[in-house]
């Protein structure tokens, strides 16, 4: 099974990408694979630009990694509410060379914050736009309070989060 992760930031310390490797990880017999958004860098998207240049060959590429996957992990940064601009702008892109751009693969939609709603209004947007892209969302997961509830080694460190999180887990790929 090959499972493709990331955090829908371009913050070079993305509490969001962590929260994807490491749901990631928990997917046993897998190979993964994990993206850098930064990697994925374009120019904003407008219609005017397209015409102008083109679709970038960078969205084709991103697309190209989604269609590889037989699971994507995407973990939702949230930022004044909604997508990032750097997630927003690939998705943008990406979309426009292909509508259906998850392909029917399968999703784990997870979102984290410093906050203690854990980016819970990006991740209700997100739920409710991807499947009109093609993605089965399997389940979603929302972190709270990113700083006192995650560490670097230990991952998950509320014994309560990481059971709910570890539950849908296992419900979705038993």
């Amino acid at each position: 099974m090959k499972v493709l992760a990331f955090g829908a930031s371009s913050s070079k310390n993305s509490i969001n990408q962590k929260l994807a490797k490491y749901t990631a990880q928990l997917i046993r017999n897998a190979e993964y694979r994990f993206l850098d958004l930064n990697d994925y860098e374009m120019p904003i998207f407008s219609v005017d630009k397209e015409h102008e240049i083109g679709i970038p060959v960078l969205a084709y590429q991103f697309l190209d990694e989604l269609n590889g996957a037989d699971i994507i992990v995407i973990s939702m940064a949230e930022h004044n509410g909604a997508y990032s601009a750097a997630f927003k702008n690939i998705f943008d892109w990406a979309s426009r060379a292909n509508l259906k751009m998850f392909e029917s693969k399968k999703m784990i939609l997870l979102s984290t914050s410093p906050g203690p709603r854990g980016g819970q209004n990006v991740l209700e947007i997100a739920a409710d736009r991807f499947p009109r892209h093609g993605a089965e969302i399997l389940f979603t997961f929302s972190l709270p309070l990113f700083g006192q509830n995650f560490d670097e080694n230990l991952g998950i460190t509320n014994s309560i989060l990481k059971s709910e999180l570890l539950d849908k887990l296992n419900s979705v790929l038993s």
